[in-house]
């Protein structure tokens, strides 16, 4: 079991943030997280990380039960993230090769001296992700997308057992979006692969790899299973709150306003 939260709730200044959260994910499960702005998604993959606990209910995430185990550093490190936060957080004069060396020791720059097995492990991920003609170029030269491929090739560097993106097509034109989607899928299918957690609000970038979906609404989860039965235009309406209409092209949701 990756992860496993049993009604759990979060409470911050009074308000529940989360509520009645119930989810597992098996190994080599992958997820779509689907919610718009403010359903909780963010303070949902901040406790993951254990940067919050829960006001109540149980959670554990990789056979580590918050409350009982040592979390923190030791957690994240079986964690690959990418996040807008962390992508605000990476210096822009490191190489794209000393972003995804760093990954190696989850620091934000690189200050210890890499192995030999650590350096060649970077350069397949460059090569895996399409990223190894732009290895040395500074991080802040790159394309918005290449940026993205790069901080995945660092989440991999520790062979993770969950693998979170948030939001990670944000500010992606469609070219740029769908080249990442096809890294992602790549990824996904790989020997003793993560088990992924997508986040989006958007269902068109619901790619085949993801055959499960959480759809979170308003701190609680309203509906989870297998994502051809999420993703249809009844349940979606509901979830919404707007008539809309889902059309599937090559195992593709496509979503338009009736």
């Amino acid at each position: 079991m990756v992860l496993n939260l049993q009604k759990v709730g979060l409470k911050k200044e009074g308000n529940w943030i989360l509520k009645d959260i119930n989810w597992k994910i098996e190994k080599g499960e992958h997820w779509t997280l689907l919610g718009l702005n403010g359903a909780g998604k963010t303070a949902l993959l901040h406790m993951l990380c254990s940067y919050y606990f829960p006001t109540e209910g149980q959670v554990n995430v990789i056979g580590r039960q918050f409350g009982k185990d040592v979390l923190g550093e030791q957690l994240r490190q079986q964690i690959g993230i990418v996040s807008s936060i962390l992508k605000q957080r990476i210096y822009g004069t490191d190489s794209a090769y000393q972003v995804v060396l760093s990954g190696a020791f989850a620091s934000i720059g690189l200050y210890e001296t890499p192995t030999d097995e650590m350096r060649a492990k970077a350069q397949q991920l460059l090569k895996d992700l399409d990223c190894f003609s732009y290895a040395n170029r500074a991080y802040r030269t790159l394309s918005q997308g290449e940026q993205q491929r790069v901080l995945i090739g660092r989440a991999l560097m520790n062979d993770p057992k969950l693998l979170i993106l948030d939001e990670p097509t944000n500010g992606l034109d469609f070219i740029a979006r769908e080249k990442l989607l096809e890294s992602i899928e790549h990824i996904s299918q790989g020997e003793n692969a993560a088990s992924i957690i997508y986040v989006t609000h958007h269902v068109e970038e619901i790619i085949p790899t993801f055959s499960k979906t959480l759809l979170l609404k308003d701190g609680r989860v309203f509906n989870q299973g297998p994502t051809n039965a999420m993703i249809n235009s009844e349940n979606l309406t509901e979830f919404f709150g707007v008539p809309v209409e889902v059309d599937w092209t090559e195992r593709r949701p496509r979503l338009r306003k009736k």
